[in-house]
């Protein structure tokens, strides 16, 4: 019989060192802990005030994330809130108004709002009303919320700290439309640079124009020139003259520059972006691109069309320009409906006819992930091509060669339909509680809700009622879409079954 030899013991340094390895470990877990204890004031900064609740280090940040927001949509409403907070409280000081005491509330709320979501409705004269730092107030925030809240302050972020965490790379994604969290940093720079190259592009070309065209001083000149230019790009319409732009109606000079940051601001940063890109070949444009390029040529001469020809004759408004000027005036007045809130007419006194007119144009409003407002093109297209192929028999939606996503069709008729209940229950709300007509407050509602700013000059004549009513409208108009859109797109999950179906009687 064979002795079994013993096993060979192992070598004492295997052990050796995961014993050593752990020793260190323990002592690098009690020297910080000795050192957050010895500091109590670092543990109640790293776990949100857990130090001042009773319950212990667990029970208060659960507390926190049942309240804290946690969609995209929830953070870009709150950041938009945030700031028209702001510059209401800037806007009630002393020092924002011309004359003895701050703004009141109601009036710098509105102001403050009409600037943040880029509207232009006023319920004072801005030149007379507000100070020098008051008007510096209203163009910051129109520069911030043509930008985005929070694409702005996500951008103040690459700038100082160069990276960005989850959180905002989800809300600048979900506020400008990008298409990949990577890609957030480069779109939000060129945002950037597009935005201060039109306006610096488009205050120069005014300045020059008021100092040799007007006799204006150099310094006044290029104050109008770069509130003017934030304010067009930005698709806000404030002015720095009481009667808007009334005064330069036939002015070239003035009128087309600012069209032309009007319309580059409405057409939305994606376009512009691809438009950099590939200018020279249409035909790799995406869906989005063709649809806001074509919609936009189709409403500026529609638009032009009308309004020049139904105010042709009217001594209010065209009657008294030359022909010439009265077609500027009335291009430019399509442009301004659409997206800005800018008038070279008296919008009071147009026809009923053009106000219903201009309603449409509004509440159609621009492209999207831009300054613009409204429902937007891409919007207004989808249902004009869902109803086309409906009319055609067709089984599926095809626009430009490519076949639209039926998640697509739902989110169009979803937030039509939900901005005519709004615009419609606004309507009728305003009529019981003043006794304006119909097509006034119609317009006024729309002009609100669409983020346009163009008013028949009731505005100011609401009861408070009524203007709370409007700052409601124009705070939903501005974010609607944008906080409803991210919503539907991150809400949507696949169905692991199916209901039997069936088809109504339509019509």
């Amino acid at each position: 019989m064979r002795d079994v030899p013993d096993p060979k013991a192992r070598p004492a340094g295997r052990n050796a060192r995961p014993a050593a390895k752990t020793a260190r470990l323990a002592a690098k877990t009690a020297a910080k802990t000795a050192r957050q204890s010895a500091r109590p004031d670092s543990t109640t900064a790293d776990r949100g005030f857990s130090g001042l609740w009773s319950g212990g280090s667990k029970v208060f940040p659960r507390i926190l994330n049942v309240f804290a927001p946690q969609h995209p949509a929830q953070v870009i409403v709150l950041g938009f809130a945030a700031a028209v907070a702001v510059g209401t409280g800037l806007l009630m000081l002393p020092v924002s108004r011309n004359g003895p005491g701050g703004a009141p509330f109601l009036d710098a709320l509105f102001t403050s709002t009409s600037s943040v979501c880029v509207t232009g409705l006023i319920t004072v004269d801005t030149p007379v009303y507000w100070s020098g730092f008051g008007k510096v107030v209203i163009m910051a925030l129109i520069q911030i919320g043509g930008f985005g809240v929070m694409s702005f302050g996500t951008l103040l972020g690459v700038l100082m700290a160069r990276r960005l965490g989850l959180r905002s790379r989800l809300s600048a994604a979900a506020e400008i439309k990008s298409t990949g969290f990577g890609d957030v940093r480069r779109v939000l720079l060129g945002v950037l640079a597009i935005s201060l190259t039109v306006e610096i592009v488009l205050a120069g070309i005014l300045a020059a124009r008021l100092v040799a065209g007007y006799g204006y001083e150099p310094g006044r000149a290029l104050w109008h020139g770069i509130f003017h230019s934030v304010s067009s790009f930005n698709n806000a319409g404030f002015a720095l003259h009481t009667d808007n732009l009334i005064g330069f109606a036939g002015d070239p000079w003035i009128c087309l520059p600012i069209a032309a940051a009007v319309i580059i601001g409405g057409l939305g940063f994606p376009v512009l972006f691809e438009l950099r890109r590939q200018y020279q070949r249409p035909i790799h444009w995406s869906m989005n691109t063709k649809l806001v390029l074509m919609g936009t040529a189709v409403l500026l001469v529609s638009g032009t069309v009308f309004i020049t020809a139904v105010e042709w004759s009217n001594p209010a408004t065209l009657g008294t320009l030359k022909p010439g000027e009265r077609i500027l005036a009335g291009f430019f007045q399509s442009v301004i409906t659409r997206t800005a809130g800018f008038n070279s007419i008296d919008i009071g006194h147009m026809h009923e006819v053009s106000w219903l007119g201009m309603d449409i144009l509004m509440f159609i409003g621009g492209g999207p992930a831009g300054t613009a407002g409204g429902l937007k093109i891409t919007t207004f297209s989808v249902l004009f091509f869902i109803l086309l192929t409906e009319l055609q028999g067709g089984t599926a939606v095809n626009i430009f060669g490519k076949r639209l996503s039926r998640a697509v069709h739902r989110q169009a008729i979803t937030v039509v339909l939900l901005a005519i209940g709004l615009v419609v229950g606004s309507t009728m709300f305003l009529m019981i509680i003043t006794d304006f007509g119909q097509e006034r407050i119609l317009f006024e509602v729309i002009s609100a809700f669409a983020t346009v700013g163009l008013s028949t000059g009731i505005t100011a004549a609401l009861p408070p009622a009524g203007q709370v009513v409007l700052i409601l409208l124009m705070f939903i108009g501005r974010l609607g879409p944008v906080t409803l859109g991210a919503a539907l797109a991150l809400r949507e999950r696949p169905l692991l079954y199916e209901y039997p179906k069936e088809r109504p009687l339509i019509g």
